[in-house]
């Protein structure tokens, strides 16, 4: 029988067979195309012919098709819906993987190739974004160690295959850890929570087939729980859960595998003769320097610090007016923020939540996007990996864009946070027929689904990302779409979420779940109103974990990460009742992969120019201006990683923003 996964698919939109892939079938196809993709490697690096931008960067570009689809779907599957032969897989493909990467850039003839079309540059006539293209084939094969030779490049070899396996590894101890805690709750403990979190435990005490209703370290259920239980004691035991993942001892531990880490990223760049891990991955970033991201993230830090220990001041009165003495913890933190919330702005996230239903916050996402750009979303019937998976056929002017999946509910094979990714890229050589693109996301069930309001943000945010996917139009896969700087990637998806913030759209959109009443104006004056609210207390868990993921890779490996991560919020001081939003042993987007390693701080990075690029908006004709949406379009969306991000955001705005958009969105400013 054929291999789905090796076979044509010929399935609407040319969309993988979900239907007809087993567990079974990805090994195999796996290994042929791998040693598939291994010969388009080969033969491209054996060519007598003399190289040409087409017979050697086209012809990359081209290679391992097989290898792409048959991963796309794999990883597609791994992340969201894995299982022990999922997970048994990845540990087999990881390392792999790597070493067929280290073969392509430990391929000399192939560098050689590259190298001759470096030099002859001037002389190729190439178009800007063929140079664009061969100045980044040759770049990422120079930092990959195309030009070590012998014992050094045998060790980076040996580095980055054990990287692969260890970022595997981490990943798959955070979602055993995730998984394998619950917290029963009897009907005294869910008195005075308020339905929705009652119905969401409810929903997870049935997927794991318990008598009654459960917390789960799900964000979606936890969170809640920790704003509104009242049980003090039980908030405790929730939140220790929470901040111990990969840190429980035993075989799911992740403090060596960070440990480790580290020391290997630090080999990897002196071996390519940097200074540290973060002078390496920064050099190819709009910040450049550990000094600028240090700089930017300390002149959030500050003033957020100060916010935060004011508001510490009255959450802690708060407390002791309700018989309790002592500091305020952080397992304390969300219940009176919330209570001060409605106390302040008449605001109760119990009374919100109705009004935003996942369906319709789903319909709102897509009628900005139709609004701003002219996409139109219509639901299709195709197999996906999931019962819970929906996809829908984009359009502009009946012309086919894209294929858009959502994934939106928390379930225990489904790792933790949100994301999006292609499963197939945007390409006009060879001619493809349009991106795939899926949004992931953990929001808790319910009849119907409710969000809070950050789970609003989280899904605009996600399907800023897919736009970024879908609405790309240049000509090689490997500058479309999310293929830019790592810190100009957050500037679509952030600038997104301030759609969500348009009165207009609240007032179409946020419908009541029972009534279908829309918000009244004077909730969604204190919705608007409070946006800023508990912003110290986000902020600084936000900068602190930055702060950490730089300081690990600036200088030398920390012996001991734990000691370090400790070091460094004892010298920002950082508030005792605040915790790191994601703290070594459990901060994937560090340690599962290079993504955000010495990164993190690319959401603020981001966050500087989203602010003033919606401001450009409001300036205009406000936040559906047609002409700044076009530009938007044209010279962001629309171009991927094509010319640098601060060139394309030059060409946006006119100027480069400072952080003052960023401190008064936040709420910060003096």
């Amino acid at each position: 029988m054929t291999n789905p996964l090796l076979s044509e698919w010929n399935t609407p939109f040319e969309i993988a067979p979900f239907d007809l892939i087993s567990d079974q079938d990805f090994e195999p196809a796996f290994e042929a195309a791998l040693s598939a993709a291994r010969a388009d490697i080969q033969a491209i690096a054996d060519d007598p012919a003399d190289p040409t931008f087409a017979n050697t960067i086209e012809a990359l570009e081209v290679a391992g098709k097989s290898l792409d689809n048959v991963l796309s779907v794999f990883f597609s599957v791994a992340g969201a819906d894995s299982n022990e032969k999922r997970q048994e897989l990845q540990r087999v493909f990881s390392p792999k993987l790597a070493a067929y990467s280290s073969e392509i850039y430990g391929n000399k003839a192939l560098f050689a190739r590259i190298e001759k079309l470096w030099d002859a540059r001037e002389s190729l006539g190439l178009d800007d974004e063929q140079a664009r293209v061969l100045m980044l084939t040759h770049r990422g094969f120079r930092r990959a160690g195309a030009a070590l030779e012998g014992a050094a490049d045998r060790r980076m070899r040996e580095i980055r295959t054990r990287l692969a396996e260890l970022g595997t590894a981490f990943t798959q101890n955070l979602l055993a850890d995730e998984a394998g805690w619950h917290m029963p709750l009897s009907d005294d403990d869910i008195e005075g929570l308020p339905e929705f979190v009652v119905a969401a435990a409810h929903a997870a005490g049935k997927e794991k087939v318990a008598d009654g209703p459960v917390i789960t370290l799900s964000r979606s259920l936890i969170v809640p729980f920790l704003q509104f239980s009242p049980r003090r004691d039980l908030r405790e035991k929730a939140f220790a859960a929470w901040v111990a993942r990969g840190a429980n001892g035993g075989e799911t531990d992740n403090r060596k595998i960070a440990t480790e880490i580290l020391a290997l990223r630090e080999e990897r760049a002196k071996l390519l003769g940097y200074q540290s891990f973060a002078d390496f991955k920064l050099e190819t970033e709009m910040a450049k320097t550990p000094a600028a991201v240090r700089k930017l993230l300390m002149d959030v830090w500050d003033p957020a610090k100060a916010k935060a220990e004011a508001d510490a001041d009255v959450l802690t009165k708060m407390m002791q007016q309700d018989g309790i003495n002592g500091p305020l913890e952080p397992w304390d933190w969300r219940y009176y923020a919330e209570k001060r919330r409605k106390a302040e702005h008449d605001l109760d996230e119990a009374e919100l939540k109705p009004y935003l239903q996942l369906e319709r916050m789903i319909e709102a996402s897509f009628a900005c996007a139709n609004r701003l750009f002219g996409l139109e979303f219509k639901p299709i019937e195709v197999p996906l990996y999931h019962p819970d998976c929906r996809a829908w056929e984009v359009t502009r002017e009946g012309a086919h864009v894209a294929v858009f999946i959502g994934d939106y509910f928390a379930r225990a094979s489904k790792r933790s946070g949100a994301w999006c990714s292609a499963m197939r890229g945007q390409a006009k050589f060879p001619k493809v027929q349009g991106p795939v693109v899926i949004n992931v996301c953990n929001f808790a069930k319910g009849e119907p689904a409710l969000l809070s309001y950050d789970d609003a943000r989280t899904l605009f945010h996600e399907f800023g990302h897919a736009l970024h996917q879908m609405l790309s139009d240049v000509t090689y896969e490997s500058i479309s779409g999310t293929s830019v700087a790592r810190d100009f990637v957050e500037l679509p998806s952030q600038l997104y979420e301030h759609w969500l913030e348009v009165p207009e759209v609240l007032a179409e959109f946020a419908t009541h779940a029972e009534t279908g009443e829309p918000m009244p104006n004077a909730m969604l004056d204190k919705v608007l109103g409070a946006a800023t609210f508990d912003m110290g207390f986000q902020t600084v868990e936000y900068v602190a974990s930055a702060l950490v993921d730089l300081a690990f890779h600036e200088g030398v490996a920390p012996e001991d990460p734990m000691a370090g991560q400790a070091d460094v919020l004892r010298e920002i001081g950082m508030p005792h009742a605040i915790t790191m939003r994601h703290a070594t042993p459990h901060f994937a987007h560090v340690f599962s992969g290079d993504g955000y390693s010495s990164g993190y701080y690319s959401y603020m990075w981001s966050e500087v120019m989203d602010a003033d690029a919606f401001a450009a908006f409001e300036e205009a004709g406000g936040p559906f201006d047609p002409e700044k949406a076009k530009a938007l379009e044209e010279n962001i969306l629309s171009t991927g990683g094509s010319r640098e991000a601060e060139e394309l955001y030059l060409a946006f705005r006119g100027r480069m923003p400072g952080i003052e958009a960023l401190l008064r969105g936040r709420g910060l400013a003096a």
